[in-house]
């Protein structure tokens, strides 16, 4: 695909959650599920990509969703957490709570351009986890200068999975 050249950026409004959600469960399913949906996989997406729970964060002064809208609708966003705590020394910063782009989107510049606006936005350090073997954004993250602060776990269901905790300073 060809690199973007102007995206659409903006705040997420209330009448973004429903397509945030989709969004999510889309790029998520397409990530993660490689041979079928089990049920604990089904329950916890089901659980946590909900229409709800994205107008709570849009509500919440410590949440910022940023959204790419083209002419049809939104094809990405990132979330952030701008009181969190990182899973490894426990230092409170902005964490990078997802960052998704529907697949056929993806390989045009709007994940870095969402990074980016979260990076302008930060100002300082900044952090996120990301699953071990997701080597795509583990690459993707690497080339933004991202490094890797430690490990942690994510449970879904009775399996944990590992994730890798990623951080970024501030350039000077």
């Amino acid at each position: 695909m060809g690199q973007l050249t102007a995206p659409n950026l903006r705040a997420a409004v209330l009448a973004d959650a429903s397509s945030l959600a989709a969004v999510s469960l889309e790029v998520w399913f397409a990530t993660y599920i490689h041979h079928g949906i089990n049920a604990p996989f089904a329950d916890f997406a089901l659980a946590h990509f909900t229409p709800k729970l994205f107008r709570n964060w849009i509500g919440d002064p410590d949440h910022h969703l940023i959204v790419s809208q083209n002419r049809d609708g939104i094809d990405g966003f990132i979330h952030i957490d701008e009181n969190s705590a990182d899973p490894v020394n426990g230092t409170v910063s902005t964490e990078i709570a997802s960052l998704y782009v529907q697949p056929r989107h993806q390989g045009r510049g709007l994940g870095g351009a969402l990074l980016q606006a979260v990076l302008d936005r930060a100002g300082g350090q900044v952090w996120l986890a990301v699953n071990s073997e997701n080597t795509k954004a583990r690459a993707f993250y690497g080339a933004h200068d991202f490094t890797k602060l430690g490990e942690s776990g994510f449970k879904i269901g009775d399996e944990s999975y590992p994730n890798d905790i990623l951080t970024r300073a501030p350039l000077r």
